[in-house]
């Protein structure tokens, strides 16, 4: 444990739950539980990265240019090929047309873009809201802005988990500044129906609010799911910033290259907080994903529909295992990741529950409430849940079926 300072980073922090009462700054979840990965040899299901590299023509596109001399700072908003490439990708996919010198700005992966976003768009006085489990940085970059954060419940049932629309209205008030929408969903794996987005569309148009979308697992999507952004939809793309990223898609976590798109006047707010953050980042990266997005020859196609068809086996696999190890699931229509009750055999307590799996059967998996604020309805709804990565290669996931099951 380490003493948190006082001042404003302590009222950050304790806004965004990371110190507790006594004032001391809490290791995250996710540190303790690969910590104990590392300690007891288990396996880790728990953090959501792949175990295998993406595709190889674009890893030898990056050695290229840092051969070719293109390891010094980069272009502010991004190099053009890439915002070319990204402003493409949004026609072809989705008929969403931007001018990739004025709409489009490259990011040090998704959650650079989504704290400029935040930081250039709320502050004292306004209200955030989100879907609640919420990827784990939502609540401190809105901490850091000084607005309020309103989460929203996702709710789970037989088909996933679902929003209520009488609770999603209720978060919305006039101060209501931005919402902060993900879908495909961290960490539930739900994909929001078009009236799911349509409500919140209706809602913030209702309310003159603002939305930044993080749209990281786009293109994974199983069983004939399809993502829609809410750019798309009628009235949205002149209030809406949409965020992606090279990392889920193309399986290169590690290098860091998002974007955000949307109206010339948000990403250029976004864009004074950016440069004041990394400034720039990845520069050999950014020509390699810049060629994989703009995809001239099929491949990175080929490549998604592979990968997106793979993780539906390797889901299906795992949430077969823990069935039959005791658990109960909803079953993920995307991204990388399963939500499981372990009540029934492992009890109420899904913290414990995670600290118990490493030593007893030698898996590591997450507590859904470390996506939650904590003591809120939802918390205390999904106390008993917990969350698997299925983003691991087949053998993996078979000898942690076997443990889990043991």
């Amino acid at each position: 444990m380490t003493a948190a300072p006082s001042g404003r980073w302590h009222d950050v922090a304790r806004a965004a739950g990371l110190v507790g009462a006594d004032g001391v700054v809490r290791p995250t979840v996710f540190a303790e539980m690969s910590a104990l990965a590392d300690a007891t040899g288990a396996i880790n299901l728990g953090q959501g990265f792949p175990d295998v590299d993406g595709p190889t023509f674009v890893a030898d596109a990056a050695v290229a240019a840092i051969r070719a001399g293109r390891n010094q700072y980069p272009p502010g908003p991004g190099i053009p090929e890439l915002r070319e490439a990204v402003a493409a990708h949004q026609e072809r996919h989705y008929g969403v047309r931007l001018d990739p010198a004025t709409e489009v700005l490259v990011t040090a992966g998704a959650t650079e873009a989504i704290a400029a976003a935040v930081l250039a768009l709320a502050g004292p006085g306004d209200e955030v809201v989100t879907l609640e489990p919420y990827y784990d940085s939502y609540p401190a970059v809105v901490a850091m802005a000084g607005a309020t954060h309103v989460p929203v419940p996702l709710r789970a049932g037989p088909d996933g988990f679902r929003l209520d629309p009488a609770e999603l209205a209720a978060a919305f008030s006039p101060r209501t500044r931005l919402v902060l929408l993900n879908s495909p969903h961290n960490p539930t794996g739900t994909v929001l129906e078009r009236a799911d987005l349509e409500a919140v569309a209706r809602l913030a148009r209702e309310h003159d609010a603002l939305v930044v979308t993080d749209e990281v697992y786009e293109h994974l999507t199983f069983d004939g799911t399809r993502h829609v952004p809410l750019a798309t939809l009628p009235g949205m793309a002149e209030r809406t910033l949409t965020i992606s990223s090279a990392g889920k898609t193309l399986s290169f976590t590690g290098w860091k290259i998002g974007w955000v798109s949307g109206p010339a006047a948000l990403v250029a707010a976004v864009r004074t907080v950016k440069q004041f953050l990394t400034y720039v980042s990845g520069a050999p990266f950014q020509p390699a994903v810049a060629l994989a997005l703009a995809d001239r020859d099929g491949r990175t196609q080929d490549y998604v529909r592979d990968l997106a068809r793979s993780l539906a086996r390797r889901r299906d696999l795992l949430c077969e295992g823990l069935v039959a190890a005791g658990f109960d699931v909803v079953v993920p229509r995307g991204t990388y990741f399963v939500v499981a009750d372990g009540a029934a055999r492992w009890g109420e307590d899904g913290v414990e529950t995670c600290r118990r799996l490493p030593h007893e059967v030698g898996v590591v998996a997450v507590p859904v409430t470390a996506f939650c604020r904590e003591g809120s309805p939802t918390a205390d709804a999904l106390r008993s849940r917990v969350r698997f990565t299925f983003v691991k290669r087949e053998e993996v996931l078979v000898e942690a079926v076997r443990r889990l099951g043991g």
